[in-house]
């Protein structure tokens, strides 16, 4: 299955650096937060990757043209112009990088991708956001309910709008959130069926809005009840508390190995 990740937006809540950079490039200990998602899919097995790229998108493909060079030892002979390798590492991943539009919405990239994916299954979510989620079960989850998509959804307190969650898990609407709620929002780490490209119109067309919306109406919408970490990168403070998490070695998001 290949994991679908949106990474196309100006990131203007966090222009201290995506001015510089698309968001998901932004990094948390030396790497892109888009590496730290990833590297979630890949311990987990999934290594092949469909980046929706569009605002500087060239910094994506640079990062991923020259990983190899970053992660080895080389010795470069300048006399003779050449490059002797020593010791390298190389993630097992094949990563399709593609321009889907500086201004198209999250679903009309969503929509653009479909011959990347084909006729098949694939994981959905954004390239802004770290969790711990196993990636495992909510596969599981999905291929028990048969339905078109499957969405995690987690409750962190209420910044987001929300869910209407019934007790079949089936999300049935979406609506603003109020100073009391308690209730789920959506993170992300989607499972799709490929029917729901057919949800989207083209490249105007906001993922969160009619596509979802629609789904939810057609029955076709399932929440991945997730209890454990979750936290995107919208704000500096939220960067720098991500960065404070890293650097103490206490990461929850980080469930791999080195």
């Amino acid at each position: 299955m290949k994991v679908v990740l949106l990474a196309g937006g100006f990131g203007t809540r966090i222009s201290e650096e995506s001015h510089l950079k698309p968001k998901p490039m932004i990094e948390i200990g030396e790497k892109p937060i888009l590496w730290h998602i990833m590297k979630l899919y890949s311990h987990y097995g999934f290594n092949e990757f469909v980046i929706c790229a569009g605002y500087k998108q060239h910094v994506i493909k640079e990062f991923f043209a020259d990983y190899f060079l970053h992660t080895s030892d080389i010795t470069f002979d300048l006399q003779t112009n050449s490059m002797e390798v020593h010791d390298n590492f190389a993630e097992p991943w094949r990563v399709t990088v593609v321009d889907t539009g500086l201004n198209t919405m999250t679903g009309g990239r969503v929509k653009r991708i479909r011959k990347f994916v084909g006729d098949e299954p694939f994981f959905l979510t954004y390239g802004d956001g770290v969790s711990d989620v196993d990636i495992a079960k909510l596969l599981e989850y999905h291929k028990s309910h048969g339905k078109y998509c499957t969405m995690t959804a987690t409750n962190i307190g209420q910044r987001f709008g929300v869910l209407e969650i019934e007790k079949n898990n089936e999300i049935s609407g979406f609506r603003e959130k109020s100073e009391s709620d308690g209730s789920m929002i959506n993170v992300g780490f989607m499972v799709c069926e490929p029917q729901m490209f057919e949800y989207i119109e083209g490249d105007s067309t906001v993922l969160e809005k009619a596509p979802l919306e629609n789904l939810a109406k057609d029955g076709q919408l399932i929440a991945y009840k997730h209890d454990g970490f979750w936290q995107c990168m919208d704000t500096q403070r939220e960067k720098q508390k991500l960065e404070e998490m890293w650097a103490s070695g206490q990461a929850p998001w980080k469930v791999w190995e080195e």
